[in-house]
């Protein structure tokens, strides 16, 4: 109440804070159980557990036998393939001379047959310069001493039909070099794959470049004939078998280490 004659006077609110009830959680959760027949399994990589294919299988096995087994000379010098520079390099210009299609071989016949109908006189022009390919044809040109370069795909299946081409071209003085892979040297022929293919001539604007890249790819190939004959390739051994004989090497450097000190 205010007071006679004075200012109202307001009436203090009191402020009454209600204590936090403890939240109760109706559902406690359970850690899963991924058992059989309990909780439904975690999303998870199951390559290891796949039953592959059988010629899955197979080429995994062949690789891992290839690896273990030691591999003479003349086989491993495949595994040493031209690096990635130099293989794009190389490409780059091989596909300057990439042969007709069916498509250009149709077009140039048809004006070739309009001009001899036109003229009565053939004319043929100059010789194409285009990549020579074929395990035959490019065997009796390095014999001929006609190729001037050859490529050799490293994944040629069986590998004996080509394993004589780099003692070949060693003998006839032809640079040559292996290259991934056969697909590869199929694509600049227009077929699916190609064992090899051949350089006969060169144009002269490329020449320059051409020589430079062979005496390059001579450094790694023809001039490391002695390196190339006495390395051998495989008896790499798996990660648990490497670990297991640095384990033995350990122990055995150990018990030798103990027994100067006795």
């Amino acid at each position: 109440m205010a007071k006679k004659g004075g200012k109202p006077t307001l009436s203090k609110k009191v402020n009454k804070t209600k204590k936090a009830e403890p939240k109760v959680e109706k559902y406690t959760p359970k850690p899963k159980n991924f058992g059989i027949g309990a909780a439904v399994q975690p999303k998870r990589n199951v390559g290891r557990f796949v039953k592959w294919p059988k010629y899955v299988r197979l080429q995994r096995q062949r690789q891992v036998l290839l690896r273990r087994l030691k591999v003479p000379p003349t086989i491993n010098q495949f595994r040493e393939t031209l690096d990635k520079g130099l293989a794009t390099q190389l490409f780059s210009l091989l596909k300057n001379y990439k042969p007709e299609d069916k498509a250009q071989k149709k077009a140039r016949l048809a004006a070739a047959a309009k001009a001899k109908a036109e003229s009565d006189a053939s004319n043929d022009g100059a010789k194409p310069v285009v990549l020579k390919y074929g395990l035959n044809h490019v065997t009796a040109l390095i014999e001929s001493k006609k190729a001037k370069f050859v490529a050799i795909a490293h994944d040629v299946d069986p590998i004996e039909i080509v394993v004589y081409l780099p003692a070949l071209c060693r003998k006839m003085d032809v640079p040559y070099c292996i290259v991934k892979s056969k697909s590869r040297l199929g694509q600049l022929v227009h077929k699916k794959t190609a064992t090899c293919v051949a350089l006969t001539e060169v144009k002269k604007a490329d020449e320059a470049k051409f020589h430079k890249l062979a005496e390059t790819i001579n450094a790694s190939y023809k001039n490391r004939f002695d390196d190339i004959r006495k390395s051998w390739g495989g008896q790499k051994m798996g990660l648990k078998t490497q670990v297991k004989l640095e384990k033995m090497a350990a122990k055995k450097k150990r018990e030798q280490e103990a027994l100067q000190v006795v």
